[in-house]
């Protein structure tokens, strides 16, 4: 059984920064095999694709996000990172960690970010 829980989501002022973490726990090994990928849900919206991370080191990013927001990750720490700068009240939304690998998929339960004044 493997767990992620993601953290670091708050209330923040437009144009500012917050720095996700989404940590696998649990019956893991290899974290580094795992591919990543945050997305998000707003209120009342459907969940969509923010950021990926690949195993092999190669990123992929929404348009609206790049440039503003960086995905990382920490293989010693089986962790995975989302680093938001410049933070806009339309990034306001659940965001959620996914993992996978072949026909293993790991998924958090998310963590709420609000942008406003």
């Amino acid at each position: 059984q493997v767990q992620l829980v993601e953290s670091g989501g708050d209330l923040v002022q437009p144009g500012g920064s917050l720095k996700l973490s989404c940590i696998a726990s649990g019956a893991i090994s290899e974290f580094g095999v795992y591919h990543a990928i945050w997305l998000r849900q707003p209120p009342g919206g459907q969940r969509r694709f923010v950021a990926s991370l690949f195993s092999d080191g190669t990123t992929n990013y929404l348009q609206s996000v790049r440039g503003r927001f960086t995905i990382s990750r920490d293989n010693t720490k089986n962790t995975v990172y989302l680093q938001m700068d410049s933070l806009k009240p339309e990034d306001t939304a659940l965001y959620v960690c996914n993992i996978y690998s072949g026909t293993v998929n790991y998924w958090g339960q998310g963590t709420q970010v609000t942008v406003s004044s």
